[in-house]
């Protein structure tokens, strides 16, 4: 077996192994999954300063 050969190899496997994750990543049915991770770091701070400041959380709703 040749080094390039190897090489080649495992370069296929790294492109299939970045198409896949890619493809994993972008899917519309994870879309929302990711939407929620994205603002629940907001939503957290935001329970943290009410909590800091005394609020609780009914008294800030309405």
């Amino acid at each position: 077996m040749d080094i390039n050969l190897i090489r080649e190899i495992v370069m296929l496997l790294a492109f299939v192994s970045f198409a896949g994750i890619v493809w994993w990543a972008y899917g519309p049915s994870r879309r929302s999954r990711f939407d929620r991770a994205a603002t629940s770091v907001l939503e957290d701070e935001e329970q943290d300063v009410a909590t800091r400041a005394g609020i609780r959380n009914d008294e800030r709703k309405g």
